[in-house]
């Protein structure tokens, strides 16, 4: 007796069930895949060849840290060996402080760099990376009086104006680079019976012994500035700032609570305004000519514009019964409704959005020490780099506002304390630091 028997299931569920596993492999080896892409490109955001900047991890171990501290650990792991073509390095004979790079595009790696000497006399120098040795040599140099608190190249990539050179200190000075010594003169709108318009002699043609090239490029000063036509001296200045879209538009901020802005071609005042409460340590101007922030001891972010100065725009404060002192303000080089501060003996870097004042776009929390220094990519809207005490220089990816920003994407450990960054706009990869007596330049 015949009967049906049933279909062999045994095979086919095997069958189904292998089936099944290779597509559970494929879908999750897929999915690392793109996570790992994401990853990467993240991180060659801003080092498409490893750099002198380390990656960093995104992961904290034993979970999320509400103050995004590093530790000591990740610090270590954060170090880099300097590769040939990636780091440079100039050493001075005293401490720098004073940093700038000329944007001028027939001067390429061309930095000037400031002395911070406890004494009346300081210096300034002029110093180029020679592509073919790697070794940076030194143009030029002048010597200033007191430590340059603000050094600034003129900003100028087609040189249409001359090679010039920014100052403050104890007044505002331009120096030519370059120029002949008649250019050495005081205009009617400054003060020339001063001492430190007596100070201003660079050292050019000779051999000077002491790391200056022979055949150095002369440098003399061109201008002397002060308002302050009642006294021999005017309060010392904290900072200034060069006016990118309009290069006759200098800022200058000072202690004596007020703000200046100097046409540099007419040599003449074209405001001078009462901008805080208490001393004024940081100018910056945002794009285009009108619209500049200040920052000082009285804690707070304010917004002038020159078109209307009845009032200004507190767009951000420390707060409190003492409010911390703001050191330093510097806008986003691209995206203008940005801009960022730091604050006196603080690790933290504050990012603001000025269309929703007094509450911070952003707080960055990376560092274990004292931030000094802040630079925005020239060439990227949410790319920033800070500076501080814990020897660190960090870069941030700020693209995931208004989300949280916990962790910076690139970190440079220097050894030593760094005083300042900046951002070269016309070598949008390279970065350069100031630490002890050393002047970096950094790939990206």
């Amino acid at each position: 007796r015949h009967t049906n028997q049933p279909p062999n299931t045994n095979i086919d569920s095997l069958l189904f069930a292998l089936f099944f596993s290779c597509f559970l492999v494929f879908f999750f080896f897929f999915f690392f895949l793109v996570r790992r892409s994401k990853e990467h490109a993240q991180q060659r955001k801003m080092s498409d060849s490893g750099g002198g900047l380390t990656p960093m991890s995104t992961g904290r171990a034993g979970g999320s840290s509400t103050t995004n501290q590093t530790t000591a650990g990740d610090r270590g792991a954060m170090e880099t060996i300097a590769h040939k073509k990636e780091i440079y390095t100039y050493e001075a004979p005293w401490l720098v402080y004073g940093l700038s790079w000329s944007e001028r595009q027939d001067h390429p790696y061309r930095l000037a760099v400031g002395s911070f000497v406890d004494d009346y006399a300081n210096q300034v120098r002029v110093v180029s990376l020679d592509q073919e040795s790697g070794e940076f040599e030194c143009t030029g140099e002048f010597e200033h009086p007191y430590p340059p608190t603000k050094v600034q190249w003129i900003p100028d990539p087609q040189a249409n104006h001359p090679d010039l050179i920014a100052t403050t200190g104890d007044y505002l000075r331009l120096w030519h680079v370059g120029g002949e010594e008649s250019d050495d003169s005081a205009s009617s709108s400054s003060t020339s019976s001063t001492k430190g318009s007596t100070v201003g002699s660079a050292r050019g043609s000779e051999s000077t012994g002491d790391g200056v090239a022979e055949g150095s490029t002369p440098i003399v000063l061109r201008s002397l500035l002060n308002n302050n036509r009642t006294f021999e001296f005017c309060a010392p200045l904290t900072s200034l700032d060069w006016n990118r879209q309009d290069p006759s538009l200098i800022g200058t901020s000072s202690i004596d609570t007020t703000c200046t802005v100097w046409n540099v071609e007419r040599e003449q005042v074209v405001t001078q305004l009462i901008a805080h409460d208490k001393d004024v340590y940081d100018i910056a101007w945002s794009h285009g000519t009108h619209v500049f922030a200040t920052v000082g001891a009285d804690g707070s972010v304010r917004v002038f514009d020159l078109r209307s100065l009845e009032h200004s725009t507190i767009v951000y404060e420390t707060g409190g019964t003492d409010p911390a002192p703001l050191l330093r303000v510097s806008w986003n080089r691209i995206d203008h409704n940005y801009l960022a501060t730091l604050a006196l003996d603080s690790n933290q870097v504050t990012v603001l959005d000025i269309r929703m004042p007094s509450v911070p776009a952003a707080t960055l929390s990376g560092h274990e020490g004292p931030v000094n220094s802040l630079a925005w990519a020239p060439h990227s809207s949410c790319h920033l780099c800070t500076a501080s005490e814990d020897q660190h220089a960090l870069i941030w990816d700020l693209s995931p506002l208004p989300s949280p920003v916990e962790d910076p994407i690139l970190a440079y450990g220097a050894g030593e304390k760094i005083n300042q960054i900046q951002w070269s706009g016309t070598h949008t990869d390279w970065i350069s630091i100031a630490f002890a007596n050393k002047l970096q330049i950094l790939r990206v």
